[in-house]
């Protein structure tokens, strides 16, 4: 059997690379990796580099990404990665492609799957926020595009069901993004800070925030609020660079006039075992990551949501929304630090699942007859 999966980006890569691992080590299968977009990109971090070291296969490295930071570059960068990879793939000839979430090149893998006649599986689909990014439409219209769904939990298996697929189609598997943390023992904050040469450190958090497309936030104000809050407060910050998204840049400049200031430390890419001790570790999680939502709780550790952005998705106890005013982000950083909130949170369970689910995932992968299925002749009116 062979299997190609698509990665484009770090965030994609780690959400199903615990698969990956189990796909890899199965003799009956040939599974390859078609790496593109911020993987290949210095000011990403060169990601791919992660990928080899993991040793996986990969297929091709494709320079795909239009980092103009513009409404327009995103769709370039999906056309440049469509272009190259139809000849690629159609020559791999894989049994089945995989691919997670809502990026630009995922509904592209959709329409590679289609058009050359090859079953897929999307991961995540069934997800829905309402703060207006365009990331819920593709996430959605990969889904009509693709014949197999491995989803997060009931709800996005209903809402799928609700948009016209097949429940032959769908399979609640619980999130692979959790499995990472299930058995991962943390470094201490010593060898956190003798990993990244920094002075000693026992109090801090982790900040992800990323471009949000309401009208309601100014993605710097918002950011650098968060940052002066935590500075006030003597916290010490793990910061992650943004994603792709248009307007990325914005926040890339307020990183810039603090990267020499005391009480941060701004990072593209970390170690996967560094990183998973910061989240594992930190005082809270802030900023509108969907890390927040989905894995904060498998810790569990506080969720501090900024902004319009994850706005209405389904999430834990752990997690608390805030507007992006100082005053409103003060306050939430106050409750999420206090006793009474951190012994509410500490025996519950994570909606997303229990950390088992990339086996789940694999053993539906080797026993699906992934062909049976493949012509979506379900007419919607009659679901």
């Amino acid at each position: 059997m062979k299997i190609l999966a698509l990665t484009s980006i770090r965030s994609d890569y780690d959400l199903l690379s615990s698969l990956y691992k189990l796909l890899n080590q199965d003799p009956n299968i040939d599974f390859r990796l078609l790496v593109s977009g911020a993987h290949m990109s210095s000011a990403y971090g060169s990601t791919v580099n992660v990928i080899r070291d993991d040793g996986f296969e990969i297929l091709m490295e494709l320079e795909t990404l239009i980092d103009a930071d513009s409404v327009k570059s995103k769709l370039k960068t999906a056309s440049i990665f469509l272009q190259n990879s139809i000849d690629l793939v159609a020559k791999f000839a894989p049994d089945l492609i995989l691919y997670a979430g809502d990026r630009e090149d995922v509904i592209m893998g959709g329409l590679l799957g289609t058009y050359l006649k090859i079953p897929t599986v999307h991961f995540y689909g069934g997800d829905h926020e309402q703060g207006g990014h365009e990331d819920t439409v593709i996430r959605h219209a990969t889904s009509k595009l693709s014949t197999h769904h491995f989803v997060s939990c009931e709800e996005h298996r209903q809402r799928l069901i609700k948009i016209g697929e097949k429940k032959d189609r769908i399979f609640n598997i619980g999130s692979i993004s959790l499995d990472r943390f299930k058995e991962f023992k943390p470094l201490t904050a010593d060898k956190i800070s003798e990993e990244l040469q920094i002075d000693e450190i026992n109090n801090f958090a982790l900040v992800i925030y990323h471009p949000s497309p309401s009208d309601e936030d100014d993605d710097t104000v918002a950011f650098e609020n968060i940052l002066q809050v935590l500075k006030s407060q003597n916290i010490f910050s793990f910061v992650s660079f943004p994603n792709t998204d248009s307007n990325s840049s914005k926040i890339v400049d307020v990183i810039n006039r603090y990267q020499n200031r005391s009480g941060y430390y701004f990072f593209k890419n970390l170690e996967r075992e560094v990183f998973l001790s910061i989240f594992k570790q930190c005082r809270f999680l802030i900023g509108n990551s969907s890390a927040g939502i989905y894995e904060a709780a498998s810790v569990p550790i506080p969720a501090i949501n900024v902004g319009a952005r994850q706005k209405e998705r389904m999430h834990g106890d752990n997690v608390l929304f805030c507007e992006t005013t100082t005053e409103s982000i003060e306050k939430t950083v106050l409750k999420a630090s206090s006793q009474d909130f951190l012994d509410s949170i500490k025996d519950i369970e994570n909606v997303y699942g229990d950390g088992q689910s990339a086996q789940r995932a694999y053993k539906l992968i080797k026993n699906l007859d992934f062909i049976k299925l493949f012509h979506k002749t379900e007419d919607p009116l009659c679901s």
